[in-house]
């Protein structure tokens, strides 16, 4: 999503007053939770839909969670 829009990183989490250690934590799925504020300023700026950047992982699909 973010190559789509021609934005990096930074620019993403400065943009959204984010960090950039949270922003990695959200992009790489080692978060437990999302601030509802959080995820509508993430899908403002990159113009998309929530279903656009999450994946529902049922836990027996995926051997890391127990």
């Amino acid at each position: 999503m973010l190559a789509d829009r021609k934005i990096s990183s930074k620019d993403l989490a400065e943009r959204i007053n984010l960090s950039e250690n949270n922003l990695s934590r959200i992009k790489t799925g080692r978060i437990k939770a999302i601030r509802f504020s959080t995820l509508e300023a993430l899908c403002t700026e990159l113009e998309c839909q929530p279903g656009d950047l999450f994946e529902h992982v049922p836990p027996s699909a995926d051997p890391s969670v127990r």
